[in-house]
């Protein structure tokens, strides 16, 4: 029940996406995972902490002593280009990945705007011709000065037919 309840809730997921048992299950966990880590290296801390750590393994490798370097700055850093080749090489469809996980659920989204928008135009259109129905009916019933005077002329046909009755 927990989950049917979890289901109904994820209105951002478009309903192709949406977690259900099997394949999709993994898969949806996998964009997830791959959308936090796309969203982590957009940030200004990761770009911090990887200038940081590229600072410090080129400050190791250049003033440590020669028996315990790891990468020659002699050969230009090899292992730290291919770390940092490999990243990209991960980087970039990450984010791909990401995108088009966006583009699915702004795709949604904009489906149910203009879904929105549509029930908005339907009920202003109703809504509108309920005023003038109204407006219409108005016109059929007896305003106040109607009333008071078609009372006055009544008043004053009953005095008439009083004094009619006197004399």
């Amino acid at each position: 029940m927990a989950r049917a309840n979890r289901q109904e809730q994820d209105f951002d997921q478009p309903k192709g996406l949406r977690l259900r048992r099997g394949g999709r299950e993994s898969q949806d966990r996998f964009g997830r995972f791959t959308e936090s880590i796309a969203r982590g290296m957009g940030t200004p801390w990761f770009l911090f902490g990887l200038s940081l750590f590229v600072i410090a393994w080129m400050i190791y490798n250049t003033l440590a002593p020669e028996g315990i370097r790891f990468d020659s700055a002699a050969i230009g850093f090899t292992a730290l280009t291919l770390i940092l080749s490999l990243q990209a090489s991960y980087a970039a469809p990450l984010i791909l990945l990401a995108q088009n996980r966006q583009d699915d659920r702004d795709r949604v989204q904009i489906e149910q705007d203009r879904q929105r928008a549509e029930r908005n135009l339907n009920d202003t259109e109703y809504l509108a011709r309920e005023i003038v129905a109204l407006r219409l009916a108005m016109k059929d019933v007896a305003s106040k000065d109607f009333i008071r005077s078609e009372l006055r002329s009544l008043l004053a046909e009953i005095e008439s037919s009083k004094s009619d009755d006197k004399e």
